[in-house]
């Protein structure tokens, strides 16, 4: 006898396969399931799957759907308020986009407080979900990367600083950007729900541009100036965590400040060497002359890409730069400048922007 499967799982099934068809990927089982089926009713969940790639018009899905427009805006206002669905204004209306895994609904559920039973539950299964077999390895993409990574800006060699172009720069930016929203990081929030959280701060994610206005909107973070924004980047740098941010060119949505034992992207490297952020256009380089030995740098690095030897006369650093990412904060912890931030020989030029990013990782993917 066949296994019969209910129309109520059929649906859920429909919105599994549709989020995997995403250009990130969500990689479809157990845990995925028991997710979606925490997060979506059953009526989101059918709303959900019916979503095509580009966003689209209430009155476009509406068509899709065979559903009411007002009874189908009521259904998108609640997805959009628990994260499922982004509503983007423009042009005087709202053109409606399905919310991926990552970057997507796991930081959107972390960014904000609430029910500390259901949100155990949702860190437990998200922290199963993203080591199943898989998982990050798809949402990591090919050559095109969901992420990339900031070096930290006073690192930069004078030598090189008038070539440094503005998306090499977390500070231009930020100043591009006009400004953002501060809201808490998913990772570390996520993190405190399974007794796992480092005392790293909570509210340094940083949102810029469109993605902010709509963060505030929802209620999961606070308007930030420049000055304000730039005041968090600071306070990161100095407790060594790692900027990265929107791996495309102009106008980045987010700059986050990562630690090795929270951030999913950071963890990926550790637990699982799997890259989701391409390196920065930087790497570091030893002077063994001026090393101390002090194993500063090592203790620091927030991937586990320095290591500490000894070759006979002293106890020495050496960079593995197949894993290092050109953060820079090794650089930064080094008290006798012993390393310094150089250029990489091959550099990195990201998509122009979202659009372009998401193409070339659909296309990478064969979708």
């Amino acid at each position: 006898m066949g296994h019969i499967v209910s129309a109520k799982e059929e649906v859920y099934q429909a919105l599994a396969e549709r989020l995997s068809r995403t250009p990130e990927g969500a990689p479809i089982n157990e845990a995925l399931m028991a997710i979606l089926h925490k997060m979506y009713t059953e009526t989101e969940a059918f709303v959900g799957s019916q979503f095509p790639a580009l966003p689209m018009t209430l009155d476009k899905l509406s068509e899709i759907t065979k559903l009411e427009e007002q009874e189908l805006k009521v259904i998108l206002e609640d997805m959009s308020n628990k994260g499922l669905v982004l509503d983007i204004p423009r042009k005087n209306t709202f053109y409606y986009m399905l919310s991926p895994m990552l970057v997507g609904f796991f930081e959107y559920t972390f960014m904000r407080t609430g029910d500390h039973l259901t949100l155990k539950e949702l860190a437990e299964l998200f922290e199963t979900y993203f080591h199943e077999d898989g998982v990050m390895r798809e949402i990591a993409g090919v050559d095109t990367k969901v992420m990339r990574t900031l070096v930290y800006e006073k690192l930069i060699p004078l030598a090189v600083e008038t070539e440094v172009l503005n998306y090499e720069k977390a500070s231009e930016i930020i100043k591009q950007a006009g400004g953002g929203a501060i809201s808490m990081c998913a990772c570390r929030h996520e993190a405190t729900h399974l007794g796992k959280a480092c005392d790293a701060p909570l509210e340094v994610c940083m949102s810029l541009g469109g993605a902010a206005e709509w963060i505030v909107r929802k209620g999961l973070g606070k308007p930030a100036s420049v000055e304000d924004l730039l005041e968090v980047l600071k306070k990161t740098e100095e407790l060594g965590l790692v900027h990265l941010c929107d791996n495309v060119m102009n106008k980045p949505t987010y700059i986050c400040s990562c630690c090795g034992c929270c951030c999913k992207v950071l963890r990926g490297i550790n637990e699982q060497e799997i890259f989701a952020a391409h390196p920065s256009n930087f790497k570091p380089e030893i002077n063994s002359e001026e090393c101390l030995g002090c194993g500063l740098c090592s203790d620091k690095c927030q991937i586990k890409a320095i290591t500490m030897s000894d070759q006979g006369n002293a106890i020495v650093p050496t960079v593995n730069y197949e894993i290092c990412i050109g953060c820079g904060v090794c650089s930064s912890a080094c008290p006798s400048d012993a390393l310094t931030m150089t250029r990489r020989d091959v550099q990195l030029i990201p998509p122009e922007n979202g659009r372009e990013k998401l193409k070339r990782m659909a296309n990478e993917k064969g979708r």
